[in-house]
């Protein structure tokens, strides 16, 4: 017994001992100890090994949680999957570790180059749309979209308003509206051509316009012709100048 438990101090006195696990006890049931010379010198090993197989049962609890992680991230991975195996050791916990962290560099790595894939997807896309042939004109083309935008979100904006439209009026109601507007000017100014040439038929109306380039023309001429006779330039001095001649 004594041997043994000389190997297990020279243990945990080796340099390789958890320095943390062991501390030992300075109350006074040691001190007693000491001053009796009851002590063998191996008082403080019941405490080491019990926290020692505290440790290995927690040890193995981290294994079976690391085992779930590993799952969880590594659903593929099925390599080691007894959980109640007698003897867990470090390394099995590393290599676990080592696992996920791997996958997880490789899927950082995939996500990098995917964003790369979708910011070139994306560029080529505008550059189909707006008809843009280089990567340097991208970004002029941008700003030039960005102005033309606001100039038309303003100009909807100005509509909405002096139509007494909602502002949340799609702009296929905009057009209806100005169309509207439109068809209603349009008959106001057919109605007062209407009444200013005294008809209500459109024949008419052109009949009258025929009229009126059949007569307009010779008396423009005559008109001339009396300014150059009588030597003034005014239409309103041709009476006079005719009265006076009398």
């Amino acid at each position: 017994l004594l041997k043994v438990l000389s190997r297990i101090d020279s243990i945990l006195q080796s340099p390789r001992a958890p320095p943390l696990l062991f501390r030992p006890s300075k109350g006074p049931v040691q001190n007693y100890i000491k001053e009796n010379g009851q002590g063998c010198g191996f008082e403080h090993l019941p405490l080491t090994v019990e926290m020692w197989a505290d440790q290995l049962v927690a040890l193995k609890d981290l294994h079976r949680s690391l085992r779930r992680l590993s799952l969880e991230l590594l659903p593929w991975n099925t390599k080691d999957p007894q959980d109640n195996r007698e003897f867990i050791r470090v390394e099995d916990l590393q290599l676990i570790v080592d696992a996920i962290l791997e996958e997880l560099e490789h899927k950082e790595k995939n996500s990098q180059t995917q964003s790369l894939q979708t910011l070139s997807a994306i560029v080529s896309h505008f550059q189909k749309l707006f008809d843009v042939n280089s990567l340097n004109g991208v970004y002029p083309r941008m700003n030039e979209v960005y102005t033309k935008l606001g100039e038309m979100t303003n100009a909807m904006r100005n509509l909405h308003e002096l139509l007494e439209l909602d502002s949340s009026a799609p702009p296929t109601v905009v057009v209806d509206t100005v169309g509207k507007l439109c068809d209603i000017i349009n008959k106001n100014v057919t109605e007062q051509v209407q009444q200013l040439l005294g008809t209500q038929d459109i024949h008419s109306i052109i009949n009258k316009l025929e009229e009126h380039e059949c007569f307009f023309p010779p008396f423009q001429a005559l008109i001339q012709d009396l300014l150059c006779l009588l030597e003034i330039s005014n239409v309103d001095d041709i009476l006079p100048a005719v009265q006076n001649l009398k």
